[in-house]
């Protein structure tokens, strides 16, 4: 594994552990505000390292307390296109044919439609739930791991043991859950590092317009929202939560990119 990779990975499993134990190690109730620390500028002195908001509400524990809401919405997120697109993009590209075209064109529509319009205006009339905002990201985000899988499949579609499974009698189903899917998966996984990011992006950016989760919970894109509001009082509201979602963003790029690399090298030397 390059690296790159090591190094970003490092830096992901830090920030996950900052935001799953830091409140516990802050001691600070992220919805709790300290009345006599209004728009408190950071300080080591005053316990409040991040600053506080309007309320007086601690920054640096609200932003773990986000980041943790965050990439716990973009994994189950990741998880749900990962069933959706593995098994999309296993059978079309296994069926071959019409089925496969077919498929394909399906994909090509779904790409052209303004989902995420579409993903705000469901949000909108249905109310914001954590299954729907599951099932909202993970369905934006299916498509380009389902086009990756497709064709993957059909370059296995011919692969010598696929054919030797069909010719013992193998019906489709079986060559599906014993020979293809077990040797898609490991690339799927890859991909993944790049749809994580895109996953956390879309969640920020509902959070942003106000179709995230209701209070108290708030991710990092609410508390982006917050923090717009009080850039001319207390800056430090929206550039620390900025930081982390960007520094999240970056790694995750930065180590799908470094994986996809070594896939390929190891796959062109074999």
């Amino acid at each position: 594994m390059p690296r790159s990779a090591v190094a970003c990975l490092v830096v992901i499993a830090l920030l996950a552990a900052a935001c799953w134990l830091g409140p516990l190690m802050v001691g600070l109730d992220p919805h709790r505000p300290d009345w006599d620390s209004l728009s408190a500028s950071p300080s080591l002195s005053s316990g409040h390292w991040f600053g506080t908001d309007a309320i007086g509400r601690d920054i640096l524990a609200r932003t773990l307390a986000g980041g943790r809401l965050s990439l716990t919405i973009g994994a189950l997120a990741t998880a749900v296109a990962l069933v959706i697109g593995l098994g999309y993009g296993a059978v079309a590209g296994y069926a071959g044919g019409r089925i496969e075209r077919a498929m394909v064109r399906l994909l090509d529509v779904l790409s052209a439609l303004p989902f995420l319009l579409i993903v705000i205006l469901l949000l909108a009339l249905f109310g914001r739930s954590l299954w729907l905002l599951l099932l909202a990201i993970g369905g934006y985000v299916w498509i380009d791991l389902a086009r990756v899988v497709r064709a993957e499949a059909a370059r296995l579609r011919e692969a010598p043991f696929v054919l030797a499974a069909r010719a013992a009698g193998a019906r489709f189903d079986q060559v599906l859950r014993w020979h293809l899917l077990p040797n898609l998966l490991p690339l799927a996984l890859v991909y993944l590092g790049l749809i994580l990011p895109q996953a956390i992006l879309v969640e920020s950016f509902l959070g942003f317009l106000g179709l995230g989760l209701d209070e108290p919970s708030a991710s990092w894109g609410s508390l982006l929202h917050e923090g717009s509001q009080e850039l001319d009082t207390a800056p430090w509201s929206l550039l620390f939560p900025a930081g982390f979602l960007v520094a999240t963003l970056a790694a995750f790029q930065f180590l799908g990119d470094g994986l996809r690399d070594w896939l390929d090298v190891r796959g062109a030397a074999a």
